[in-house]
């Protein structure tokens, strides 16, 4: 097997490779008039018989250029563009080296300043800080999804799970037309939407929405991708389904409809299934193989599962859009999802617990079975009064009822393998929860440039009402065994308020300097009735009250905080300072068993930020930032938590907020003459009073646990990106990306009065290579390894390492025509796990699909697990253990299904295949 694909790969780089020459053109951009140089021009070849782009690169300051590419073709049409200034064309004989001198690009006539004019062909326009990428210019499959095409743009990565980053920055958005497309999940739209409707692909930071409407820049943060769709396109319907059922009775089915019309959009999802996929993918090859490459997941984003879905899950939805945008007017848009999720889940694990004198072990196995309803609606109101007056709403509203059950058994045993202890506990909760927000601004622009006020009211409130059973039986053994019985049923009222009002304003300095002036109030309350009924013999009904672990309590939490700003927004240079000062005052009462607290607390804090751009390629990024953690009612709250009765426990009223320092530094570069990316990024967050577990385990192994504040506990991470991309004319695309990374921190916790520190480090290189060869052969291996590294400080705690290793192919051709072939197979490896534990798996997924009616269906066999070794194990390490987990994993099925496409625009009669 090795030795043909060693051949096949052999032949492939010979037939890529073989007839292309190398050929290097280099020139300078000027203006015709003023002669001053033209920067990020873009310059691009492509071949003379079908406009296909061979290579392309933009202009630096100066305005030089240097394109460089492989082609076996003998001339090539030479274009030059430029915003607001008339294409330059012309056809050139290839030659190894060519210098074009001097060319002069003649400005548009002044009735067109202003107006974006470039020509249609232009794969790459650079505006400020965003890129613009023409999709037509990017080749690709005619059936292919924008995913498809991102995959091929410059800088840009899409890995197995549809996660999009841009020079290392994650996408965090993704837009259609300006707007948001069916939810927050930026893979709905990539994953969903053809390649074929879509005219440019806009990237840029991602924006609030007061610098959106005031026009200041983003934070460089994240990014946000704009979908603008073809004129021609804007105005009709597309639509996709597909349905499957395979061996053990598993089932897949997705449908998605959605109506265009100018800004106006209407879309219609739904999805049912037993496969894992909490949502959806209409992935050609890859959709049938469940959560492992999974869809985009609009339901679990929008909280329709409540935690559920490990395991396997059964689960349907049901879900409708609405958006419509006028400029200068109104945008609005509306979802509603109804969702259901069924998952049951196994679980075995097994700890290793340290003390500071000696060990101990506890082996856990439960068994969960869950279900979930959800109804959940959203909207968004944007209207703009005049030009200088908008006012939004984003009211949300989520409506869910859970019922679970969960059944636990825990042994407890010495270094020498003697039972201690052990537990056995059957939960069953059934919860309803009601939860409403809203988000409401005003913002108003005043009589200078850059001058505006802000106010915003924001609300959030939910109602939780769950009763729960416990049954718990709890032995002790040694020379004095005992046992305890818990038979309880608890009914928790639970009400969450929560209200904030800002206000800010921002008054220009002069030379791009601004000051802004803001104060924010916001008040939490939390209303919470826990009433715990034991179990009474006499009544057959749980109705002896139980007052110490009960409670009924007001917790409430008020924060003022007024900052000041001075911000620098230049060309290149940015940053800015804040100083604000927060006033806490937290107050709780528990009328069950009259006893409270109040507390307040005064903190001054900072964040600070410096960007500089250099040129059009290179950003240099340096944060700092302090903020205020206030303790949870669980840590406060004095009442006991018996929920596990093998760990007690109680929270503590004498709790400090802790104050977290967080530093963060990012550089990123992309040349794009060689198709080169480089980014490097680090970051540690150091707390004051962070909130830590103290720890009293007794000579049955009972734990009592509250907390403490400690200083000393840090987080770090680093990490560096290089990327490479590799293009013969429209024969071959390759994309390689090498991406190490280390994650470091100190957990600082009390066991027994002493003081435990555990150290960590994790060390894990990862490459990928990416390989398309004429749109009939795509090649994905990717390889990862983790180095793990902890360190106690009890002298007689070893070091605890393990290296975990995860190795996966992609492999895919579309030959011969209409045919269509994938495997997806994945190698684990989890080194040091105890024994009885799966250390490894090969999971291997394939399927083969045959195009049909105009290549508008398809029919496709899946095979997922066809080896039959899945399994999800894996270790961790914590403060004071060292534990192993394994859960329940889908196994082996196959699968024949049924997917197909249509559309309709402009009028023309209905079809499929994304036509062109």
């Amino acid at each position: 097997m090795s030795k043909i694909v060693s051949a096949l790969l052999s032949t492939l780089f010979f037939v890529c490779f073989s007839n292309a020459q190398e050929f290097h053109v280099k020139g300078t951009i000027v203006d015709s008039d003023t002669k001053v140089p033209l920067d990020a021009a873009t310059v691009y070849a492509e071949s003379l018989r079908d406009s296909t782009m061979i290579t392309y690169t933009i202009t630096e300051p100066n305005g030089t250029f240097e394109l460089e590419g492989k082609t076996d073709l003998k001339e090539v049409r030479l274009n030059f563009s430029y915003n607001g200034y008339k294409p330059l064309v012309m056809r050139l004989n290839l030659k190894p080296k060519i210098d074009l001198g001097f060319l002069h690009m003649e400005e548009m006539a002044e009735e067109l300043q202003g107006v974006q004019v470039v020509a249609e062909r232009v794969p790459l326009v650079i505006k400020k800080d965003t890129l613009e990428f023409n999709a037509d210019s990017f080749k690709t499959r005619p059936d292919a999804t924008v995913e498809d095409v991102l995959k091929k743009l410059p800088g840009v990565d899409v890995d197995t799970d549809g996660k999009i980053t841009v020079n290392g920055k994650e996408v965090n958005k993704v837009l259609v037309n300006g707007q948001v497309f069916f939810s927050n999940d930026p893979t709905v739209a990539t994953k969903s939407l053809p390649k074929d409707v879509i005219s440019k692909i806009q990237i840029t930071d991602t924006k609030t929405k007061t610098q959106e409407y005031t026009g200041q820049e983003g934070d460089g943060e994240n990014k946000t991708i704009n979908l603008t769709i073809k004129e021609d396109k804007n105005k009709g319907y597309l639509g996709r389904g597909s349905a499957g059922y395979g061996t053990n009775d598993r089932y897949q089915a997705n449908g998605l409809l959605n109506y265009f019309k100018d800004k106006e959009r209407i879309s219609f999802i739904g999805t049912a299934n037993n496969i894992n996929n909490a949502g959806f993918s209409f992935d050609e090859v890859y959709d049938m193989v469940g959560n492992t490459r999974g869809g985009y997941n609009f339901a679990s984003q929008a909280g329709l599962f409540n935690g559920y879905g490990k395991g396997i899950t059964t689960s349907s939805t049901l879900g409708a859009s609405y958006a419509n945008k006028k400029k200068n007017q109104y945008e609005v848009n509306g979802n509603y999802f109804f969702s259901y999720s069924d998952s049951y889940n196994d679980q075995r694990t097994t700890r290793e617990n340290i003390l500071p004198d000696s060990k101990y072990y506890t082996e856990t196995i439960s068994n969960f079975n869950g279900t979930t309803n959800s109804n959940m609606g959203s909207a968004g109101l944007e209207f703009d009064i005049d030009k200088t007056l908008r006012v939004n709403m984003e009211p949300y509203m989520n409506i869910s009822r859970t019922n679970s059950s969960n059944l636990k058994n825990t042994i407890s045993t010495d270094e020498e393998g003697n039972k201690i202890n052990s537990n056995e506990t059957m939960t069953a909760d059934d919860g309803m929860q009601r939860n409403f927000a809203n988000r409401f601004g005003i913002i108003k622009k005043l009589d200078t440039v850059g001058k505006f006020v802000r106010f915003s009211f924001n609300n959030r409130n939910i109602e939780n009402q769950t009763v729960s059973r416990l049954n718990s039986l709890r032995n002790i053994y040694g020379d004095t065994p005992s046992e305890e019985i818990l038979d309880q049923q608890t009914q928790v009222d639970n009400d969450n308020d929560n209200y904030e009002l800002e206000a800010s304003f921002r008054q220009p300095l002069g030379n791009k300097l601004f000051l802004d002036v803001e104060y924010e109030y916001d008040y939490s309350q939390l209303a919470n009735t826990r009433s715990v009924y034991d179990y009474d013999k006499t009544t057959d009904d749980y109705t002896l009250f139980n007052e110490t672990l009960s409670s009924d309590f007001d917790f409430r939490n008020v924060q003022q905080t007024s900052s000041l700003s001075v911000r620098k927004d230049g060309k290149k240079l940015r940053y800015g300072v804040t100083a604000g000062y927060t006033f806490t005052n937290l107050r709780n009462q528990d009328y069950l068993k009259d006893i409270g607290f109040a507390k307040k607390y005064e903190n001054l804090l900072f964040d600070m930020y410096t960007r500089y751009t250099i040129g059009k390629n290179k950003r240099f990024r340096l944060n700092y930032n302090s903020n205020l953690d206030v303790p949870s009612v669980s840590q406060l709250q004095p009442v006991p938590n018996v929920n596990n009765p093998l760990n007690i426990i109680i929270g503590n009223p004498n709790l400090k907020p802790a104050i977290s320092h967080r530093i963060r530094f990012n550089y990123s570069d992309y040349n794009w003459k060689d198709r080169t990316g480089f980014y490097v990024y680090m970051g540690i967050t150091m707390d004051e009073n962070r909130v830590s577990q103290v720890t009293v385990t007794d000579e049955d192994f009972i734990k009592k646990t509250t907390y403490t504040n400690v200083n000393g506990n840090y987080d770090g991470y680093g990490g560096l990106g290089y990327s490479k991309q590799v293009k013969k004319d429209s024969t071959f695309t390759a994309k390689f990306n090498f991406r190490p990374s280390v994650n470091f921190g100190k957990n600082i916790g009390f066991t027994n009065g002493v003081q435990l520190e555990a150290t960590s480090i994790n060390v894990s290189p990862r490459a990928y290579f990416t390989f398309n060869f004429a749109e009939l052969l795509e090649l994905e291996p990717r390889y990862s390894v983790s180095f793990n590294n902890t360190k106690y400080n009890l002298e007689d705690m070893d070091r605890v390492k393990f290296i975990s290793h995860n190795a996966t192919f992609r492999f895919t051709t579309y030959w011969p025509e209409n045919l269509i072939w994938g495997n997806d197979i994945t190698y684990q490896y989890n080194g040091d796990v105890s024994p009885g534990f799966d250390k490894d798996a090969l999971f291997w997924n394939a399927s083969l699909g045959y195009q049909m009616m105009k290549k508008n269906g398809t029919l496709k066999v899946s095979a997922y697990d066809l080896l039959n070794q899945n399994n999800n194990t894996r270790r961790t390490t914590g403060q004071d253990f060292i534990q192993d987990f394994q859960g329940t994993v889908l196994k082996r099925y196959f699968m024949l299904s049924f997917s197909y496409k249509f559309d309709q625009f402009g009028g023309k009669k209905p079809g499929g295949g994304w036509r062109s």
